[in-house]
């Protein structure tokens, strides 16, 4: 598999929000506006690319070399848990308005399943270094976009015509579905 399929694939069309259902807490809870949506997308791609960076050798080094494979969760977990606490005392100290507005979204990046699910996909798909760091910037990119997308759809929404009964979350929902509806479109670009 060539980079650039490696990018496309996991960027577009296996989407881990839209078309992986990866990380919906942050979807939903972040894209309230831009702002907080591209300082959640750009903290969870450093925590991402990072922690593939750092867990791909782990694993092939340490881990698959001593068989002790079955430790792999852990590991992963107690890397991509350290890197969350790196980029909240970042935050906190660089960019305070961001860190409060936030809030418990950036805590919970440690249990976000997305982060976790990359480092275990490049093992499991036997990607090398290059592979599973490109595979890693692809899928937070595709993160990344999903909540500009929904927080953009989310702005017009603000004043638009909604029915009652659809305010608030009900239009909320149906936008996420339609908007993971149309990623199913971008499924036959690799076989």
């Amino acid at each position: 598999m060539n980079l650039f399929t490696i990018f496309i694939s996991a960027f577009l069309i296996n989407n881990v929000i839209l078309m992986r259902f990866l990380a919906l807490c942050p979807f939903i809870g972040m894209s309230t506006d831009e702002d907080k949506s591209i300082g959640m997308g750009l903290a969870v791609t450093f925590v991402m690319v990072l922690a593939t960076c750092v867990t791909w050798p782990i694993y092939k080094f340490i881990l698959e070399p001593q068989g002790l494979v079955f430790l792999r969760l852990l590991v992963f977990i107690l890397v991509i848990a350290s890197l969350v606490q790196l980029v909240e005392f970042y935050l906190k100290k660089a960019a305070p308005a961001l860190y409060s507005s936030m809030g418990i979204y950036l805590a919970l990046i440690t249990t976000n399943c997305a982060i976790l699910g990359v480092t275990l996909d490049v093992i499991e798909n036997g990607y090398s270094f290059v592979e599973s760091v490109v595979y890693a910037v692809g899928v937070a990119m595709g993160f990344l976009l999903s909540l500009l997308l929904l927080a953009g759809i989310r702005k017009r929404l603000r004043t638009s015509p909604v029915p009652s009964f659809m305010k608030g979350t009900p239009i909320l929902f149906v936008t996420a579905a339609l908007l993971s509806l149309a990623f199913t479109g971008f499924s036959g670009l690799v076989k």
